[in-house]
C-alpha cells in the first residue's frame, strides 16, 4: 500500500471532527420529490455553494425514525431558503427507502433525498456507525459551503431530535458565515444581539447583552 492509499485509509477510518474539511463522499439516493433513484456527491453540492445537512437515523420501518423525518420535512422549505440541501441517511438500501416512503403515512411530506449507506462507509466517516448493530446512531451534521464541518449532534437510538433547534442553528451558522468576527450566544435568533469577542468583553457578557 503506497503513501496515498495509506492516507486515504486513515481519512476514511477516522471520523471527521468539527472544524475539519469533510472528505468527498457519494451515496445512492431515493428522491421522494421525483420518485426516482439517484446519487448525491458532496463535491457537486459544494460547487453549488450549498450548505449540507446530513441527518443519520438507525433504520427504516422503525418507530422514532418516521417521527423525526416527518418533523424535519416540516422545516425543509425553510432550510432550502437558507441554501441548504438536506439528506437523510440510514444503512438501508434505496429500495427499502422507496418502500418505506410509500408505506408510512408519516413520510408523506418528506421531499428531501434519502441517502442509502448499506456498507456504513459514510456513517463511519462521521463516527455514527454502530459496529454491533450495523446501524447508524441519530447524528445531525452541518457542512458549510467551504466543505468544513461546523455542526455535530449525536443521540442514542431512543432519543428523537427537534428540527426547530436545527433551523435555529442553521440561521446562526448562515449569519456567522458573513460575520466571522462575531459569535452567537445561547438561544440566539436573527435580530437578537451577537457578541464580538475582545479584551473588553471578558467578564462583561451579561452586561453587554443587557445594554
Amino acid at each position: 500500500m503506497d503513501v496515498k492509499e495509506i492516507a486515504k485509509k486513515i481519512i476514511t477510518d477516522c471520523p471527521v471532527r468539527v472544524g475539519q474539511k469533510v472528505p468527498n463522499f457519494e451515496m445512492e439516493t431515493y428522491d421522494p420529490s421525483t420518485g426516482k433513484f439517484g446519487k448525491v456527491v458532496l463535491e457537486d453540492l459544494l460547487k453549488e455553494r450549498k450548505w449540507v445537512i446530513l441527518f443519520f437515523y438507525p433504520a427504516d420501518y422503525t418507530f422514532v425514525c418516521p417521527t423525526e423525518l416527518a418533523d424535519l420535512a416540516e422545516k425543509y422549505d425553510e432550510l432550502k431558503e437558507m441554501g441548504c440541501e438536506v439528506i437523510s441517511v440510514s444503512t438501508d438500501t434505496k429500495f427499502v427507502h422507496l418502500a418505506w416512503h410509500r408505506d408510512e403515512p408519516l413520510l408523506k411530506n418528506v421531499k428531501y433525498p434519502m441517502g442509502a449507506d448499506p456498507t456504513g462507509q459514510v456513517s463511519r466517516l462521521f463516527g455514527v456507525y454502530d459496529e454491533n448493530t450495523g446501524l447508524a446512531l441519530r447524528g445531525t451534521f452541518i457542512i458549510n459551503p467551504e466543505g468544513v464541518l461546523v455542526g455535530s449532534e449525536v443521540n442514542f437510538y431512543n432519543v428523537g431530535r427537534n428540527a426547530d433547534e436545527l433551523v435555529r442553528k442553521m440561521k446562526a451558522n448562515v449569519y456567522l458565515m458573513s460575520h466571522p468576527e462575531e459569535a452567537c450566544p445561547a438561544k440566539w435568533e436573527p435580530g437578537k444581539k451577537t457578541l464580538k469577542p475582545s479584551e473588553e468583553l471578558v467578564g462583561r457578557v451579561g452586561e453587554v447583552l443587557n445594554e
